[in-house]
């Protein structure tokens, strides 16, 4: 059985992803915060990924890591600097140094957010990130790119939209990723032989998505779900929402300045609404 790493693995993307992976990895959690209790199967090391004497602790050994750590909201951007820039590289780096040669890094929808709604949009379009943390993840795809062809690492970068049990709102209808289909692209960015450096998108099988994800249907991903069964009811509860959030991909990021960051621990939420 092979050893992942999950950084970011407390909260979030990562509770769903412990779930749907459980008993197919062994799964090595790291995160700021402490993780209590574990299921079988799973460790916990404790790391942040802004240090990277702790990810060189975190990855040695491991098979292969899923980077979902990070500022995970826009926000300032020494908050975003530190967490999504200076982070990243401590992961890829510390991977290299530990010989770990696979990673599937969480970029987000939000490296492409500032394309129109009324498009249709591949994985080879050129970024358009809709705020400083569409930038960072922009970054990790362009360091991901040169680990893939400097160092001859595999890496797969998700572009995930939004990761939950069911698609919250109008907008998520086009971009929802259930946890199952989440679960398939990562162990497809573990498992698959032939993977170099690949970017997809991190949706499900979705009738109103923005994205031709013809690169993840490439390497075989074939979505369980599809948002559609939803949109009756979501529909239904929606209000007109912000004239520039409506007509952008990436939805309120285009205009607010700083959000509260759901990652953080209790008490350092800082961040506000504009």
């Amino acid at each position: 059985m092979k050893t992942i790493l999950m950084t970011g693995a407390a909260v979030g993307v990562g509770t769903h992803l412990r779930r749907e992976l459980a008993g197919r990895y062994a799964l090595r959690l790291s995160d700021l915060r402490p993780m209590k209790p574990l299921g079988r199967g799973e460790t916990f090391v404790r790391g942040d990924i802004a240090r990277l004497a702790d990810m060189l602790r975190a990855t040695k050994g491991v098979d292969a890591i899923v980077h979902l750590g990070g500022y995970s909201v826009e926000g300032s951007w020494p908050a975003i600097q530190r967490a999504n820039i200076v982070g990243c590289y401590n992961v890829f780096e510390a991977a290299r140094r530990n010989a770990v040669r696979r990673i599937v890094f969480a970029s987000s929808n939000h490296a492409v957010g500032f394309y129109r709604r009324d498009q249709v949009i591949d994985h080879r379009v050129a970024p358009r990130p809709d705020s400083r943390y569409g930038v960072s993840k922009v970054f990790g795809e362009a360091l991901a790119s040169l680990y893939a062809d400097k160092y001859g690492m595999q890496v797969m970068c998700l572009r995930i939209g939004n990761v939950n049990p069911e698609p919250i709102d109008k907008r998520r209808l086009s971009i929802w990723l259930s946890p199952r289909d989440l679960a398939q692209l990562v162990a497809i960015g573990i498992e698959h032989p032939a993977i170099r450096f690949e970017i997809a998108y991190g949706v499900s099988g979705n009738a109103r998505s923005w994205y031709d994800n013809s690169n993840a249907a490439r390497l075989g991903y074939c979505p369980r779900d599809d948002s559609e069964r939803y949109a009756a009811e979501v529909l239904a509860r929606e209000r007109p929402g912000d004239a520039r959030a409506e007509l952008y991909q990436g939805g309120a990021f285009v205009h607010l300045e700083e959000v509260e960051n759901p990652a953080a621990p209790r008490g350092k939420r800082k961040g506000r609404r504009t």
